[in-house]
């Protein structure tokens, strides 16, 4: 009896301590899961060895000391809760859908500027790139967005840019909806000394753009956290990164650096008060000024002096250059404008803003190219980037090269990247996933209305494995009329058809005359298919539905070429599908005296142009053509029926930053005399030129900088020109003359 009584105990005791073990982990669990609700996600950083040690080198105080410290958790959650009175909002509870299933669905309005109103530099970069963007509409009937003129960037009330009375404004406004499809953008709130999130104004069931977003205030899938740039910061192409490929060795001079203010009191002193301590003088330079400000000699300490000195000693741009990690410690506000100049420096950032929700983090894999601190363990960062291997490093730094190149070099791209965010939102059925964002070339270059598979774009073809197809389609542009069986056009024909790779023939037919019947056309071995072009020039480079091959062969009525030479080409292309591949080359130059782009025909061994007279592409440039571009550009191309071979060349350059790919051509090729049936060939014309001249500057002038890239690259055939036995050349007829 005794004995059973002793199993029953123990039995009971077992349980109890599996009830406690079993709870007690789902218990850590969910605040786990908790923490990582509220943006409190659980950093892999060393644990502290020793208290004692630390306490040696900085005040527990110092470094603990948190955002906010003057004021309590309830006091901020009122704060917030005054700010944020719509902070359950989502897309599915504030936004209105129906507004985006028009015609046109996803359009942007502004609202027309007052008169004598203030607007500041940075705004109207904003407003210009949304107005020049393929978004736009000047019809707010047809908006699915709606954005504001007033200038809501700094909501700071001591700035000299703040503007007054926006609620009053807004409230005017017929379309305003309580901000219902409204996007606001912001890079300053709040004030002296607390800088709160406070707008001064409330925004209602508006999207919020805005910088330095507390994770506690942003509104998952709703609201877009953007970077915080300067006023010098370019409205368009902007800045390559500083990263030469394959940079070896992968670290610097300097493993880590910082150089910046040091705030003597208020919020953001904490954590710039204690940099101090990880300053060493040899490879990590930590420094910190306190002259700054109309008053800072009042609250200066016994450090200011020592570290003003120190301070002086250094150049910022030559510590950014050779730096590995950049320290990006929070300043009055979360964000930093240091967080942008680390990324183009190829300085890998190492964040110490605690709560901060960082740029485009919806779509964005900021783990692949920072490395996120905590504030209040800032004596273990000089450890932890000790310990981080040269392969990491490198991965490291040339994905910040991506992002800056991708997203964040120009105002254009931020208000782009902001408004491709917001369309993937609402047009979630159709969106880009996180590899096309966090990939070359990047989201903004990757449209998901022509596909939302990786293996349909050529950028993606050698990361998943798998080569474009074995066929082409040959796009023929045709633009005078048909008298005659001996015109060119016929003779090419007969040579593209006769090519084992062409799957179809497409003649795009942009003529004053009807085309003829097909009785007139020679028989072929393949589909041949006459389109009307609609008169326009740019309708060759139109996403054509009966295009159906991954390559596209376009080619001009007059060109001549040998169906070895087409051949070639074609296996060329397969290996470079994100390029144009072709024949006649062109180049562009700088005049340093008009300080203009020139324009030249000459044949050198330089070139960075290959005309799409005679050249392979992957089919989605048409879409990216139609769709990316635009209709400025193209309605400047078909007004003067020129420069649509030069426009394409730019937009494939902005694409890959790489050149064409010149192939092997028969020395004896040039362009022809006069065609049949028409007065002159365009090149005959002496306008024709200078057109192109003045198209090369107009398309840098829209892309913001001259994406052609220059090259002496040139392929031929094996044993091409060798001295051998014809019989051992597979495209022997290439040497012919």
């Amino acid at each position: 009896m005794q004995a059973r009584k002793k199993y029953v105990l123990l039995a009971l005791c077992t349980c109890c301590w599996l009830l406690v073990f079993y709870w007690g982990g789902v218990q850590v669990r969910l605040l786990k899961l908790l923490a990582r609700q509220r943006g409190e996600e659980l950093r892999l950083w060393p644990d502290w060895v020793d208290r004692g040690t630390l306490l040696g080198y900085a005040e527990l105080e110092e470094l603990q000391a948190g955002e906010g410290a003057g004021e309590s958790p309830r006091q901020r959650r009122q704060s917030w809760s005054g700010i944020y009175k719509d902070s359950r909002c989502r897309m599915e509870t504030c936004f209105d859908f129906s507004r985006c299933r028009g015609r046109d669905g996803f359009r942007v309005y502004v609202y027309p500027g007052e008169k004598g109103e203030r607007v500041s530099e940075s705004y109207r970069k904003i407003v210009a790139s949304i107005g020049e963007s393929r978004y736009y509409t000047a019809d707010p009937r047809e908006a699915c967005l709606f954005v504001l003129s007033i200038d809501t960037l700094d909501r700071d009330q001591l700035s000299a840019q703040y503007v007054p009375n926006v609620d009053e404004r807004i409230r005017g406004y017929p379309l305003w909806n309580d901000g219902r499809n409204h996007l606001i953008f912001n890079l300053y709130s709040g004030t002296w000394p607390n800088y709160t999130e406070d707008l001064g104004f409330n925004i209602g069931q508006a999207i919020l753009a805005k910088a330095s977003l507390n994770v506690e205030h942003f509104r998952p899938g709703f609201d877009v956290s953007i970077p915080l740039f300067s006023k010098e910061h370019p409205q368009k192409g902007g800045e390559r990164g500083w990263l030469v490929r394959n940079t070896v060795p992968p670290r610097r001079k300097y493993l880590l650096m910082f150089k910046g203010k040091r705030y003597l009191t208020g919020i953001g002193s904490d954590t710039r008060n204690a940099l101090h301590h990880i300053h060493n003088g040899k490879d990590i330079v930590s420094l910190t000024t306190c002259r700054h400000g109309k008053d800072w000699e009042k609250h200066k300490d016994a450090r200011c002096d020592h570290d003003n000195l120190e301070y002086e000693r250094y150049d910022y741009q030559e510590l950014l250059h050779n730096s590995t990690f950049c320290l990006v410690p929070r300043g009055r506000r979360l964000g930093s404008f240091r967080f942008l100049e680390s990324l183009q420096a190829a300085c890998i950032p190492v964040l110490l803003s605690n709560g901060w929700e960082l740029p485009f983090s919806d779509v964005i894999q900021w783990s692949q190219a920072v490395i996120e601190g905590d504030e209040r363990l800032l004596l273990q960062v000089p450890s932890t980037v000790r310990a981080v291997d040269n392969e990491r490093v490198l991965a490291l730094r040339q994905r910040t090269q991506m992002l800056w190149d991708a997203y964040f070099s120009s105002v254009d791209k931020i208000v782009l990247t902001t408004l491709e965010i917001i369309k993937d939102r609402v047009f979630s059925h159709v969106s880009r996933n996180k590899l096309m964002w966090n990939a070359l070339p990047g989201g903004l270059l990757v449209l998901p209305e022509y596909s939302t598979h990786l293996a349909h774009f050529p950028f993606y073809y050698l990361s998943q494995g798998i080569s474009p197809g074995q066929e082409f389609t040959a796009v023929i542009h045709a633009v005078s009329p048909l008298v005659s069986q001996s015109q060119p056009i016929m003779k090419l024909l007969q040579v593209v058809s006769k090519s084992k790779y062409c799957s179809q023939i497409i003649i795009l037919w942009n003529s004053e005359k009807p085309p003829p019947p097909k009785s007139k056309w020679p028989p072929m071995p393949v589909p041949l298919t006459v389109t009307d072009g609609r008169k326009k020039t740019t309708s060759r480079f139109m996403p054509h539905v009966s295009i159906e091959t991954e390559g596209v062969l376009s080619l001009d009525e007059d060109t001549v070429l040998l169906t070895s030479e087409v051949n070639f080409a074609f296996l060329v292309w397969r290996s470079f599908p994100e390029r144009i591949v072709g024949y006649p080359p062109r180049s562009h130059f700088w005049d340093p005296v008009k300080q203009v782009w020139g324009y030249t025909s000459k044949w050198t061994n330089e070139y960075s142009i290959v005309l799409t007279g005679a050249a392979f592409y992957h089919r989605y440039y048409h879409h990216l053509f139609s769709q990316y571009l635009p209709p400025s550009l193209r309605a400047m191309v078909d007004r003067t029926s020129n420069c649509e071979d030069i426009l394409m060349n730019f937009l494939v350059s902005s694409v890959t930053h790489l050149p064409p790919i010149k192939v092997a051509q028969r020395k004896q090729y040039k362009e022809l005399p006069n065609l049949q049936g028409v007065k002159g060939a365009p090149w005959s014309n002496p306008e024709h030129f200078t057109q192109r001249q003045e198209c090369v500057n107009a398309f840098a002038s829209w892309f913001g900088y001259m994406p052609l890239v220059h090259s002496q690259f040139r392929l031929d055939p094996l044993l091409f020109k060798d001295q051998v036995s014809v019989l051992r050349k597979k495209y022997k007829d290439l040497e012919r003359a």
